[in-house]
C-alpha cells in the first residue's frame, strides 16, 4: 500500500480529533497531533503523502509491525464466527491464546488471567499479590513505569505519577541499580549490582518485611530509560523476596514477547517471577489486550477461595484470536531470532557508531530491538541535553532533534533526554540502516546543543 496525498481528507480527520478527542497526557490546546493515513509493516504515512520509518513501534507494541496479512486475517475470522462472549465462559481462541501464552513463559507460570492492557494487568497483579500475602505494602522503583490507572500510577516511578499520588497507596519508592546514573556512588556494574540489593534490603527492613506484598519490577524498565538491570541484580532480588516472602512480579508489558530477542526479558536474566504482566507485543497491538501470567502457588490461593476481580472483556475473542496469530506468525517466521540477530549485528553496532561520531551521546545501551540512547550536554559530568521533566522552552534540544528527526523520515521515540530506538522486530537491515541514518542526521541538531 502506498501513500495516496489526501491533504483535504487529512484536514477533516484533524479537525474532528481537535474538536472532540481528549488526548492522554497532554495540555489539550498545546498539542498538534498528526494525521495518519495509512501504516503498513514497519512505516506509517500522513495526508500529505508524508512516509515515517517508525522507530517507536507505536508505543513499542507493534511487534510484527502494521497490518500482517496473517494477524488481520485471524480477526476477520474470528468476527465472522464470534465477535465476543463473555469471560465465564470456555472459548477456543481464549482458551488457545492462554496455552500459547503459557507455553513460553518462564518456569511454572502456566495459568493466565486476562485484561484490557498493561495497566490493569498490574493493577490486578498487585492485587493478587497482597490477597496471597494477607500485606498491604508494594515496593517499586523510582526509574518505572507501570501504567495510567490508580494503582499502576502509584507504584509508576516518574513524573507522570506526582498528579495522582496522595501518597495512600500502600507504596514506597527504591532506588533501581542504573550505573550511568549511579545513586550509589559505583563505579563498576559489579558495585552497582551489590549497593543497590544491599538499599533494598534495608528498605525492606526498616519498611518491616511483614508488610510488604511486592516488588514490582520491570525486568528491563522501558519508558524510563531501557536499562538492562546488572549481573546478579535480578537473582538478588528473587532471593530478597524468598527470604522475606514477598512476592516478586515482574512487568514485562513493554519488553516482553521478542523485544529484548527473547520470549521474555526474565530469560536473558534466568530468573522466575512469582507473576508476570504482559501486554502490547502479545498481539502486536491490533486488539488491546494484556494479562498476568500466574505461578502454580498463588493460583492455589484462589482454587477454593474466590478471585474478587474480572472485567467485562477479559480474554475477549477478537484480541485473543489476534494473539493466537501473532504468536504463531512469531514462531513461523523468527522474529524473536531476528530481532536478537539484527539488534547484536546491526542496531548495536550503528548506535554505538554513533556514539563516536555525536559527542551529544553519552551512552547507548539496550539489547535486540530495545535501545535507548542517552543525550547530554557535557559527555564528562554527564548533564543530560535537557533538564528532568523538562517542557516548554526548557525541552528546545529534544525538540529540535524530534523535528530533524521527522525532517529525515523517521518518527523517533523521545522520552525526557533520551531517544529510544524500538522498531518493530521483524524490520529489515536495510530498513534498520535507513532509520540508522536519518539518527545521524538528528543527532548532528543535538550536538548543536553542547557545551
Amino acid at each position: 500500500m502506498a501513500p495516496q496525498p489526501d491533504p483535504e481528507a487529512g484536514a477533516a480527520v484533524k479537525a474532528a480529533d481537535r474538536a472532540h478527542v481528549f488526548h492522554s497526557w497532554s495540555a489539550q490546546e498545546l498539542i498538534d497531533p498528526l494525521a495518519v493515513a495509512g501504516a503498513e509493516g514497519s512505516y506509517f504515512w500522513d495526508y500529505d503523502g508524508r512516509r515515517y520509518l517508525d522507530f517507536t513501534s507505536g508505543l513499542v507494541y507493534t511487534n510484527i509491525g502494521y497490518q500482517h496479512p496473517k494477524v488481520v486475517a485471524a480477526i476477520q475470522e474470528q468476527a465472522a464466527r464470534m465477535t465476543t462472549f463473555a469471560p465465564a465462559f470456555a472459548v477456543e481462541a481464549r482458551s488457545e491464546a492462554a496455552r500459547l501464552i503459557a507455553a513460553r513463559t518462564p518456569g511454572d507460570l502456566d495459568k493466565i488471567f486476562f485484561t484490557n492492557g498493561g495497566a490493569d494487568a498490574v493493577e490486578h497483579a498487585l492485587r493478587m499479590a497482597r490477597l496471597h500475602t494477607g500485606r498491604p505494602k508494594v515496593l517499586s522503583a523510582y526509574r518505572s513505569y507501570h501504567g495510567g490507572t490508580q494503582q499502576a500510577v502509584n507504584v509508576t516511578g516518574d513524573p507522570r505519577r506526582w498528579a495522582s499520588d496522595s501518597a495512600t497507596a500502600g507504596v514506597v519508592h527504591f532506588w533501581a541499580p542504573f550505573l550511568y546514573r549511579s545513586r550509589f556512588y559505583a563505579e563498576t556494574e559489579e558495585q552497582e549490582c551489590a549497593r543497590a540489593l544491599e538499599h533494598l534490603e534495608t528498605t525492606i527492613a526498616f519498611e518491616g518485611p511483614s508488610t510488604i506484598a511486592a516488588v514490582v519490577l520491570e525486568t528491563i524498565p522501558g519508558t524510563a530509560g531501557i536499562m538492562p538491570p546488572p549481573p546478579g541484580y535480578l537473582a538478588g532480588v528473587r532471593e530478597l523476596c524468598d527470604k522475606y516472602g514477598i512476592v516478586l512480579v515482574l512487568d514485562e508489558v513493554m519488553a516482553g514477547f521478542g523485544r529484548t530477542g527473547t520470549w521474555f526479558a526474565a530469560d536473558l536474566y534466568d530468573v522466575v517471577p512469582d507473576l508476570m504482566t504482559f501486554a502490547k507485543g502479545v498481539n502486536s497491538g491490533y486488539v488491546p489486550l494484556g494479562g498476568v501470567a500466574i505461578s502454580s502457588e498463588i493460583a492455589a490461593t484462589f482454587a477454593t477461595r474466590p478471585y474478587p476481580g474480572g472485567l467485562t472483556y477479559s480474554g475477549h475473542p477478537l484480541a485473543c484470536a489476534a494473539a493466537v496469530a501473532t504468536i504463531n506468525v512469531m514462531e513461523e517466521e523468527g522474529v524473536v531470532e531476528n530481532a536478537a540477530a539484527l539488534g547484536a549485528s546491526v542496531v548495536g553496532p550503528g548506535l554505538r557508531e554513533l556514539a563516536e561520531r555525536h559527542p551529544s551521546v553519552g551512552e547507548v545501551r539496550g539489547t535486540g530491538m530495545f535501545w535507548a540512547v542517552e543525550l547530554v550536554r557535557d559527555r564528562e559530568t554527564r548533564e543530560p541535553l535537557v533538564p528532568y521533566n523538562a517542557s516548554g522552552e526548557a525541552n528546545a534540544p529534544m525538540a529540535a532533534f524530534a523535528a530533524a528527526a521527522k525532517k529525515a523520515g523517521i518518527w523517533p521515540f523521545v522520552n525526557m533526554n533520551r531517544t529510544h530506538v524500538v522498531p518493530p522486530l521483524n524490520t529489515s537491515e536495510a530498513e534498520l540502516k535507513e532509520g540508522l541514518a536519518a539518527l545521524d542526521t538528528a543527532l548532528s541538531v543535538a550536538d548543536e546543543y553542547m557545551r
